[in-house]
């Protein structure tokens, strides 16, 4: 228990387990992400995790015949540090029950002199695919320009930026799922032809 002005509060990770049983799996999970998310000094929004996975899982074994625990030990799973909102926690899992390889969260691109350069919201590493979220605030003009430029920048540094957007998680066959396959499927080839003329 912790107090902030006098007042007694659950902590973050006892409130996660208090909630569990009232969502869904996903839920527990965008939750879960939610806490543990965290982004070293060299990000532009640096962050500081809530609790740790490893506290949420001893909140977890604590607490053995509570209600919710049983699916809250199944999200832990897929509980991870790296996702900024629930949409990206979404669009990870929808990769994932489609049946593709997790991406990579809190992975930073370089530029050519080893510095950090950009910050995808996930990405394929072996295929050098960038996965960004744009929310419905990327509609607007001055951070349109910015997502222009950081596409730009991404692809002159030898990756393939993939866009997605909020409509692309929606409906039973999420358009988010063809964009990544076809991205992937692109880069494996392209790497198959440059092995086949000596690059």
């Amino acid at each position: 228990m912790i107090k902030l002005d006098g007042v007694r509060l659950t902590s973050p990770a006892r409130t996660w387990l208090d909630l569990a049983h009232l969502m869904s799996i996903d839920d527990i999970i965008a939750a879960g992400d939610s806490i543990v998310v965290e982004h070293g000094e060299n990000h532009p929004r640096p962050r500081k995790a809530l609790a740790t996975i490893e506290d949420l899982k001893a909140m977890v074994s604590a607490h053995p015949g509570m209600r919710g625990v049983r699916k809250a030990r199944l999200a832990l799973d897929l509980v991870r540090a790296g996702a900024d909102s629930p949409q990206e926690t979404q669009m990870r899992l929808i990769l994932l029950h489609a049946g593709l390889p997790e991406p990579t969260l809190n992975h930073v691109i370089v530029n050519e002199w080893g510095a950090p350069a950009v910050w995808p919201d996930a990405a394929y590493l072996k295929e050098r695919v960038a996965l960004q979220y744009d929310g419905r605030h990327h509609g607007e003009a001055e951070q349109y320009q910015r997502d222009i430029r950081r596409q730009a920048l991404t692809e002159r540094l030898g990756w393939r930026e993939v866009r997605v957007h909020h409509e692309d998680l929606l409906g039973p066959r999420p358009e988010v799922v063809e964009k990544v396959r076809r991205a992937l499927r692109g880069r494996r080839e392209l790497a198959v032809d440059a092995r086949k003329i000596g690059f």
